[in-house]
């Protein structure tokens, strides 16, 4: 199963994996693989940059600030990297940050940026998550935090990369809204989930979401375990219908007080 992705992007991951003779690379540390191509990984701490690419005659540098608090963030930094250096050759000292390895923005505003970040981190996607591999990992499970969490530490990705590497396959049809200083910034959907989303964007999440107790404690972790699938009214996050009666739905937020976002996944079993 191949995801709706860059052609380039995807071929490119899916060559490396080739040429090195992996599946995936879970079990491969990410300096062991950064060598292997020739080039050195260096931890260090970097301003306002969460990884840098430094290309020299002979070798090139992947820099990757020290730093960032999650394992997983730095693996997808890293990867996206990686990216650069294989697809992007003439692309010289080149700086990243939370705008260019954020998965939740409008694509139109990433482009902005160059087509070259898009490219970048739907390289690292395929790498870190390999399509056919996740795909066989998530079909026919019943979709919640569960199985998020389960795919999330499979492939030792961030539960936000995961949430959006799910959405990029046609199983279970979910919602995802990205919140960050208090206001929507940006959703998007499955394409089977018939809904129509709120006009909600530049404006604080609705009352009676779930991301908005979150916002009100100040990103900490209100919910854990099975708790953190609250059930909501369809109408707290989308239009119904005329006489249509509100049913039943649920939402997941993964709450980021070092960045102050939250990410709300809403679905229907």
């Amino acid at each position: 199963m191949r995801p709706k992705t860059s052609t380039k992007a995807y071929l490119h991951a899916q060559r490396l994996l080739n040429d090195i003779g992996f599946d995936e690379i879970t079990e491969l540390s990410m300096d062991m693989l950064v060598a292997g191509l020739g080039s050195v990984l260096i931890e260090q701490p970097l301003k306002n940059a969460d990884g840098r690419i430094v290309r020299g005659k002979r070798k090139s540098l992947i820099k990757i600030n020290s730093d960032i608090p999650y394992p997983t963030r730095k693996r997808f930094a890293i990867a996206h990297e990686i990216g650069h250096l294989l697809m992007h050759k003439d692309l010289g000292i080149h700086n990243e940050n939370s705008n260019t390895l954020s998965w939740f923005k409008n694509t139109e505003n990433q482009l902005k940026k160059g087509r070259q970040e898009l490219e970048a981190n739907e390289f690292a996607v395929e790498l870190l998550m390999p399509s056919e591999l996740f795909y066989k990992e998530a079909y026919g499970k019943p979709f919640g935090p569960e199985l998020l969490n389960y795919l999330s530490n499979r492939f030792c990705t961030s539960i936000s990369s995961t949430i959006f590497r799910y959405l990029q396959f046609p199983l279970h049809p979910i919602c995802v809204i990205f919140s960050s200083g208090k206001n929507v910034q940006y959703w998007k959907k499955s394409d089977d989930l018939k809904v129509w989303v709120k006009n909600i964007t530049k404006l604080p999440p609705p009352s009676d979401s779930v991301a908005s107790e979150y916002i009100d404690s100040d990103y900490a972790f209100i919910y854990q375990g099975a708790e953190k699938k609250q059930e909501i009214g369809k109408s707290t996050w989308f239009e119904l219908k005329e006489e249509e009666e509100d049913r039943k739905f649920y939402e997941y937020c993964v709450s980021m007080k070092t960045y102050d976002t939250v990410l709300s996944v809403i679905w229907e079993d």
